[in-house]
């Protein structure tokens, strides 16, 4: 996993951009919940009324408040209420003076609300209390019995021996006789006391409007910024996985372009597919999970708690109870899943080998009719790579109905238990709606994590078999530094000095003392039986290996001693499968590199090649298919030699590249090949004898050493294991020729 946040790391700055982006979005998550709950408890419920301190309200009710107060407390609201004319009063406070049916005093808007709240309480609920006692049996108060207790009020003041103290003194003791959660129940009726003063004024449907409309925009607008939030995490999260993604499949390219056989053996064709495709793929995935969940969940599960925390609910053990469960599935879940996704990974490599190796010989099979035999070996990688990903994605879709019975059991019990507050008066609706969203919120930041946590341990694999392939040193590397040709030109000239070689791994030499020269206007033949080594010589010479013992010279400097770029450069390869690429036969022609069209055309006509080329209705622009599967093997192997030809190279190496073709055309392609390549040096490797029998020198090679070396006419006379091969290729006749032209 720190591979991936690794990964993630080179693109700090996107992923900060991320964090805040994710951390306004959490806010707006968290802050809906609260107004919702104001919504319904203050909005609903209490008419847009917020607190006790009304925004207006007639002289006859303020007058009546300031009698239930201390002398201080009255002053200080006597002066903070205006008169309804005044500049200074809050936006509430002007709607009210313009839509109510009687004089009002304003609430200065520059008052302290805390203060005025203080003062209010216990005033206010006395006054509701009063009113509706009043109303008794006929329901809740109105107008005329709040009316009534204030004319109360004022006669009781103006009467002789009205002690205001003695009044206050009196409220302040009954309050504090009573239990805290009939004071819960009490502190509600001092906002009932304003919502009745806006209902007495003939506004109270006006103000509950509009704190409605106030908080339900400051919810609209609050929802905007989170989608644009939400919107730009999840365009900045595909692109940086998007772009981590391209970085790690340019880098794995470049790395398995630079390694040689050996590593592409190691690792095989098909893991190496799989790693640069399926493997990089869920890297990308989870990348973008990364960004758009685990850094979200912390962020919004810690948010909810410190919510609820300051909530000052007794409700707060369900959530741990909830949490418990949780981190319980997790870890189960995670016990069952990981050692799955380790495997199936490997099981994705063998399922694309199978594939790759049935399409790749779907013409054998056909011709041996071994489709059944195919078909179950398919069939048998599949059902392992189906059985794997059954077992995970059961184990993932058993969190799903887990997760909501964890959900819905928290639910139950907030509602239950929150109920039971409720009726007690510590609780409100509003309140246990986001208490329960809050809870809703923190066991999603869970499930989140949840789910993550599954997909990690096969992304975490993905990583280490792309990071197995990246921090594979190629065994082939240039030369720190390159050694120089004197002159800095080269002749050509190829000396193999006692050289053998065993491929990695194997305790046996595939060539031992391996010791000639091949000069420039030369041609050296490689001749012997299947499996002798003759392919593995001139891997050699290319550096597709390195020699075990010895050392191949190019003109005397080592081939270990020169770039690769530069030994290449010197180089004409023909392989013994030729291989073409998708394009056209033009593209093909020209895959050295600098080719003129000119030298394009010319190769062809040395390689034969020209004759099919022009019979095409494109001609060299006709298309080449994949692989060069729509031209016949002949064909593709005169296009291969007439690609090396194309790049005038110094060497010529060519591995049994002429067995397609038929006698004349063999013929002819040398002939022509020869008065071309008169400079060059030219190495052969054959099973035909008529391919080598002009060659300068003949090397035969018999389990890897060499048994014979001379011209044909030498070897006839020296060489038994030569003379085998010639005898059972040509007539009598023909190897009693004594030189001349084919």
């Amino acid at each position: 996993m720190t591979k991936i946040f690794k990964y993630l790391a080179s693109h700090w700055a996107a992923c900060l951009a991320v964090f805040a982006l994710l951390v306004v979005q959490a806010y707006g998550d968290l802050t809906l919940p609260d107004y919702t709950s104001k919504i319904v408890d203050t909005g609903i419920q209490q008419g847009g009324v917020a607190d006790a301190v009304p925004d207006a309200m007639r002289d006859s009710t303020l007058q009546a408040l300031e009698l239930l107060m201390s002398e201080e407390d009255a002053a200080m609201v006597e002066a903070c209420y205006l008169s309804a004319g005044s500049g200074q009063a809050t936006a509430v406070g002007k709607t009210v003076a313009e839509k109510a049916n009687a004089e009002v005093r304003l609430l200065d808007r520059d008052a302290d609300r805390n203060a005025l709240a203080d003062a209010f309480a216990v005033p206010e609920v006395a006054l509701y209390m009063a009113a509706a006692q009043q109303a008794g049996e006929n329901g809740a108060p109105g107008a005329k019995e709040l009316d009534g207790v204030a004319a109360a009020l004022t006669a009781m003041a103006a009467a002789p021996g009205f002690d205001r103290a003695t009044l206050t003194e009196h409220l302040s003791q009954a309050m504090a006789q009573v239990d805290d959660s009939t004071m819960a129940t009490l502190s509600g009726q001092a906002a009932l006391l304003v919502q009745l003063e806006y209902a007495a004024l003939g506004v109270d449907g006006t103000v509950q409007m509009r704190y409605l409309l106030t908080v339900g925009g400051r919810m609209l607008l609050l929802t905007l910024v989170m989608v644009a939030a939400a919107i730009l995490v999840g365009l900045l999260a595909s692109r940086v996985a998007a772009s981590i993604a391209r970085d790690l499949r340019q880098q794995v390219f470049r790395r398995v372009v630079s390694f040689s056989s050996a590593e592409t053996d190691r690792f095989s064709t098909a893991s190496l597919i799989t790693r640069t495709t399926n493997d990089i793929q869920q890297v990308q995935m989870v990348c973008v999970i990364l960004l758009r969940m685990v850094a979200y969940a912390p962020i919004l599960g810690l948010g909810g708690i410190f919510h609820v925390a300051q909530s000052g609910t007794n409700l707060t053990w369900i959530i741990a109870l909830a949490v418990a469960l949780l981190l319980l599935l997790i870890v189960v879940l995670m016990e069952l899943a990981m050692p799955k996704f380790k495997i199936m990974q490997k099981l994705v490599d063998r399922l694309n080998l199978v594939s790759r190796e049935i399409l790749t010989g779907i013409m054998p099979i056909r011709a041996f009719s071994r489709e059944r035999h195919e078909e179950a070996r398919f069939d048998a990688a599949n059902r392992d790579l189906m059985s794997t990903q059954l077992y995970t994605n059961r184990v993932m879709a058993a969190m799903s109905p887990f997760m909501t019975m964890i959900m819905n059991g928290v639910s139950l019990l907030i509602v239950w238990f929150g109920g039971k507050q409720m009726d007690l008066g510590n609780l409100q609706v509003g309140e246990l709606i986001a208490f329960i969203t809050y809870t809703m919120q923190i066991v999603m930041s869970f499930l989140m994590l949840a789910m993550v946590a599954v997909m990690l341990p096969r992304a975490g694999v993905a990583a280490d078999r792309i990071d197995e392939v990246l921090k594979t040193e190629p065994s082939i590397r240039d030369p720190q530094p390159a050694k120089a040709v004197s002159g800095g030109s080269w002749k050509g000239e190829v000396a193999f000095h006692h050289v053998s070689f065993r491929y990695p791994g194997s305790d046996e030499a595939a060539l031992t003392d391996i010791d000639f020269t091949a000069k420039p206007g030369q041609t050296t033949a490689i001749i012997g039986a299947t499996g002798c080594g003759k392919s593995t010589l001139l891997h050699l010479i290319t550096r597709f290996y390195d020699v075990s013992e010895g050392s191949v010279t190019v003109d005397g400097v080592d081939v270990r001693d020169l770039p690769q770029q530069t030994l290449h450069s010197l180089l004409g390869y023909v392989p013994q499968k030729g291989v073409l690429f998708s394009g056209t036969i033009d593209s093909n022609l020209k895959f050295g590199g600098g080719i003129s069209d000119e030298d394009a055309r010319k190769a062809a006509r040395i390689a034969q090649a020209a004759e099919f080329i022009e019979a095409k209705p494109e001609g060299y622009q006709s298309p080449i298919a994949q692989g060069g599967s729509n031209v016949s093997g002949g064909q593709k192997q005169r296009l291969s030699i007439a690609r090396a030809v194309a790049c005038n190279p110094k060497i010529y190496l060519f591995d049994d590249s002429f067995s397609a073709l038929d006698y004349k055309t063999d013929v002819t392609l040398r002939r022509a090949l020869k008065e071309e390549t008169g400079d060059a040096t030219v190495v052969i490797v054959a099973q035909r004898i008529s391919t080598v029998l002009h060659a300068n020198q003949i090397l035969v090679l018999d389990d890897g050493r060499i048994v014979g070396k001379g011209t044909h006419a030498q070897l006839m006379q020296s060489c038994p294991e030569y003379q085998e091969i010639a005898r059972s290729q040509l007539s009598n006749k023909e190897l009693g020729l004594k030189g001349g032209e084919c």
